[in-house]
Parts: C-alpha cells; structure tokens; sequence
C-alpha cells in the first residue's frame, strides 16, 4: 500500500476521533445553546465525509508531508494551527457575513478549535507516520 495512501488513513482516523469527541461531547452543548434552531437532529454525514476527506488532504499537501520532509514537530503544529485558523476562518466568517443570525461566539469558538484540531491531527499524523512507515 502506498506510504501516501496510510499517511491519509493515519490522519483520517485521528482526525474522525478528535472531531468527533469534540462534536459529540464538548461542543455539543455550546452548538445546541448557539445554533439550536439550526441543527439537524440527523447529521448528512456524506457531507460531513467529503469534508473531511478534502480537508486532510489539503492538510497532508499543505502541512503534514512538509512536515515529514523535514521531520519537524514545529512545522507541524505551526503550520497545522496556522492550515486550520485559516480554513475554520473561512468558513465562519462566511457564514457570519451572510446568515442573519450566525452568532460570533461561534465564529470565535469554532476558529480556535479549527486551529487546536489541524495542530492536534498534524502532529500526531507526523509522530505515527514516523513511527510505523519510516521504518
């Protein structure tokens, strides 16, 4: 099996697990009291697999193969803070610009989280990668 092809099950997996520890636990009451009247009471969880699909391979392009380049933990956990600021950024802001009542709470909590998650997921993608494929 290609090194690339375990490098993204090695990121997807950590990445499943830490996300979904903080959706289903910790965020969760934060997003009920926010957005309440918003959430689904069934996630469309295709949506919520293509994301993420996209988003670790834009981390693996972006942040975790550099990162194994140079094995480096700090380039890691700047870089994957700096990758998730950004893109969590994006997607808040936006909907902060367009939907009426998307509170800023959430664009703020979300950001952070965006930033701890991609520092989380590229440093243990870099620490198991090393660990079990450079071998």
């Amino acid at each position: 099996m290609s090194k690339n092809i375990i490098l993204f099950f090695i990121a997807f997996i950590i990445f499943s697990i830490i996300d979904l520890i903080w959706l289903a636990y910790v965020g969760r009451p934060i997003y009920v009291y926010y957005l309440g009247d918003f959430l689904r009471e069934n996630p469309i969880w295709i949506s919520a697999i293509i994301f993420y699909i996209f988003f670790i391979i834009g981390m693996i392009v972006f942040v975790i193969r550099p990162a194994i380049n140079q094995l480096s933990y700090r380039y890691a956990v700047s870089y994957g803070s700096f990758y998730g600021f950004i893109t969590y950024m994006t997607y808040e802001l936006t909907n902060h610009a367009v939907i009426k009542a998307w509170p800023f709470g959430i664009v703020l909590i979300d950001i952070v989280w965006g930033a701890i998650l991609s520092a989380l997921v590229s440093v243990l993608s870099l620490f198991f990668y090393r660990r079990f494929c450079l071998n």
